[in-house]
């Protein structure tokens, strides 16, 4: 299998190029300069690689939560890829993928991911590793004030590991929600590109995929708030 992963839901920049069991990124904490480094970085990997768009199975990004500036950036690029090689396009959560990063550096079984949403409120999602060491959802994801999360529960014996921002601004409000369980983890965590990408391989093999038109950022609000574009 052959896929482009890209990632720009968030102040870090991305791009991850997977070949088979092979993963090679460019990665950059750029905040307000996704559009500029996106698609050069995309381009990098391929030549890299020696292979053009044509060559590849899919397009995958991180469909959102996150910046609503970031979203649609990576939504258009990943519709111009798809376009010009006729190829379908993965959308992957950015939580789910943070999940699956907390796994990748850690090992984690069971990650609370919290972005913060601006505006008082949270992207929430919590995660588990199934067989094959893939992250899925234990519930559905939502935006919602840190005192209204809600942990699965029974909690996990060896405890949660939480990831995201959103554990840096209102880490005791999510604190007491999970209770007395123990609880480790990385605030300053970001989503990358090489995340997108595991996740994206298998949910293309399961043929959960759309057509480039189809490929449309997820903001679990209608109401959106970015006073830092880009970022």
């Amino acid at each position: 299998m052959k896929l482009l992963a890209i990632d720009t839901s968030g102040a870090a920049c991305s791009a991850a190029l997977l070949q088979d069991d092979r993963i090679s990124q460019r990665f950059e904490l750029a905040p307000r300069r996704h559009g500029e480094l996106i698609l050069a970085m995309a381009a990098a990997l391929l030549a890299d690689a020696g292979l053009a768009p044509g060559d590849l199975d899919a397009v995958a990004f991180g469909r959102g939560p996150g910046s609503f500036t970031g979203l649609r950036i990576a939504a258009a690029v990943a519709q111009g890829i798809a376009f010009g090689a006729d190829l379908p396009v993965v959308g992957v959560s950015t939580l789910a993928a943070l999940a699956q990063g907390c796994r990748r550096r850690s090992g984690a079984d069971h990650v609370l991911c919290a972005l913060d949403a601006r505006m008082q409120e949270v992207y929430w999602g919590a995660y588990a590793a199934d067989a094959a060491g893939l992250m899925r959802p234990l519930d559905d994801e939502r935006v919602c004030p840190p005192e209204a999360v809600v942990v699965p529960r029974p909690a996990p014996a060896q405890g949660w590991v939480f990831a995201g921002s959103g554990w840096e601004a209102y880490r005791e409000a999510l604190s007491a929600a999970v209770g007395d369980t123990p609880l480790t983890g990385e605030s300053e965590l970001a989503c990358e590109a090489r995340d997108v990408a595991t996740l994206a391989a298998d949910a293309y093999e399961r043929g959960d995929w759309v057509e480039a038109e189809a490929a449309l950022p997820v903001y679990l609000r209608n109401r959106v708030a970015d006073p830092k574009p880009g970022a």
